[in-house]
């Protein structure tokens, strides 16, 4: 396991844009953190950088029930969204995320 050199936690896109516009220049590594659900290691920092922790950009922006689709930042549940599901019919199963 490799910690990253620094930890950033934006609350708003344009804050991320401005981070991550500023570690490009400075050729900064950067990884993203979320919620911290991944098993793959992807927040492991083998080249050091900065860690984008997602986890305060936790709004769900919008909601259609006509369609069945949700739009959320990165660092929302999905415990949190099945609790904002909740009444409407819906649910977030686990498991469904990429498959088909």
């Amino acid at each position: 396991c490799a910690p990253p050199d620094a930890v950033v936690w934006p609350q708003a896109v344009g804050q991320v844009q401005e981070l991550a516009a500023l570690c490009h220049r400075c050729r900064v590594p950067m990884v993203p953190f979320g919620t911290g659900t991944g098993l793959e290691g992807g927040v492991n920092a083998v080249q050091g950088g900065v860690c984008f922790d997602l986890s305060r950009m936790d709004a769900i922006t919008e909601l259609s029930l006509e369609d069945f689709s949700v739009a959320v930042e990165p660092g929302v549940t999905r415990k949190a969204l099945n609790g904002h599901l909740r009444g409407t019919g819906l649910w977030f199963p686990v498991g469904t995320v990429g498959t088909g």
